[in-house]
């Protein structure tokens, strides 16, 4: 099993930070290289003609490593909701049928639907919170149920940011694959610790940021983009976008097609000196521990705490319905006032989300902080 690497980050003993889902820590090598980048952008005289280019080709790299893509499938973006919004203008969803989404989904893969479906003529079908947990059965109910409309788009995540449901989304992927539906995946909490093959899956965009589980910093997200999607208009127009419009040619806007694969979506001012290559040693770094390691070692964290909790007051979801890396406890009585806060008090740290608490342990987590959870909670319940 992956071994706690925690001495690859700032986390002194006594923090037993278990809000991975909410903000993944820098490791020191992405602080030390961050240092590095705000001395080069001091001195931009040092900076050599080809180093842009080569950091964000390096970024895109290492996303498109973590889903097995093909690195000119992905674009460099600052957020979710940026390449939602991307996603929403390439697409064009038919009036009269239904775009999927999720009760309680983050904002990101909803808002920009509902924002657009009077105009357009399409509906929204929100998938509510099944009883027993379990979102795959949930949706793919909803995709096939008999005389709805026909379904045009499935705009979901595939981990539910409030309590850690899993879509099954190889299962989600067929079933709209066999109805002639698009696929968009938030996979803002499973890019690097679930695997993703979208040579496999073939979805039609997948988006990850990563500030939380890939280990980097705010601003940074990326886009992948099916070939089949790669002809549509970008959300900003771009002069890197454009085959040959460049400040170096006697003519500027010499070529003004756009060059031929998902990065003419990339974003603009995407010559972030400072944040493109922290996210790429984040990334790097999960992809050389590999998903299943990550899954694996996290996995055992949350059931080491789900089974220390099990003669609390709290509900804990069945393993099938919940990805391996985020732990929901449903309070009976709802969740005490001030519990979360009371427990950061004591160097515990965890997020209230929609009336649960949510447990989200990352690599750099180990039993002792497991055990001291389950300590710290069982004293303040009880005391």
């Amino acid at each position: 099993m992956l071994a706690s690497q925690r001495a690859l980050f700032e986390i002194p003993r006594h923090i037993c930070y278990l809000n991975s889902a909410s903000y993944g820590p820098l490791p020191l090598r992405t602080q030390e290289a961050a240092r590095v980048a705000v001395k080069r952008k001091g001195t931009p005289w040092t900076l050599d003609a080809a180093f842009a280019n080569d950091q964000h080709e390096r970024a895109r790299a290492a996303a498109a490593r973590l889903i097995n893509a093909d690195p000119a499938d992905i674009a460099l973006i600052p957020s979710i909701s940026y390449g939602i919004a991307t996603a929403a203008k390439v697409l064009t969803i038919d009036r009269g049928t239904r775009v999927i989404i999720l009760e309680d989904d983050h904002s990101s893969p909803v808002l920009e639907w509902q924002t657009r479906a009077h105009a357009q003529g399409f509906g929204i079908e929100t998938i509510r919170r099944p009883d027993d947990g379990d979102w795959t059965s949930a949706v793919l109910a909803a995709i096939e149920r008999s005389g709805a409309p026909p379904v045009s788009l499935a705009s979901i995540s595939s981990v539910h940011w409030s309590d850690g449901g899993l879509i099954d989304i190889e299962k989600v992927g067929a079933a709209l694959r066999q109805r002639g539906a698009t696929f968009l995946i938030d996979a803002t909490h499973s890019a690097g610790v679930l695997a993703m093959d979208v040579r496999r899956l073939d979805p039609d965009f997948v988006i990850f940021p990563t500030y939380k589980w890939l280990l980097g910093p705010y601003g940074r997200a990326f886009l992948y983009v099916a070939k089949r999607h790669q002809g549509g208009i970008p959300l900003e127009q771009t002069s890197f976008g454009r085959r040959n419009v460049r400040a170096e040619n006697e003519v500027y806007f010499t070529d003004l097609r756009y060059v031929a694969d998902a990065r003419r979506f990339d974003m603009g001012e995407r010559d972030h000196f400072i944040s493109m290559e922290m996210a790429s040693i984040g990334i790097e770094m999960m992809a050389e521990w590999g998903a299943a390691a990550v899954a694996q070692r996290l996995l055992m964290l949350t059931e080491r705490i789900a089974e220390g909790v099990r003669g609390l007051s709290v509900r804990v979801p069945e393993d099938r319905v919940r990805a391996p890396h985020i732990l929901s406890l449903d309070f009976k009585d709802g969740m005490p006032t001030g519990l979360v806060e009371g427990l950061a008090t004591e160097g515990v740290y965890v997020a209230a989300r929609l009336g649960r608490m949510r447990i989200s342990p990352h690599v750099f987590n180990d039993e002792a902080d497991a055990d001291r959870f389950v300590a710290v909670l069982t004293e303040r319940l009880r005391g």
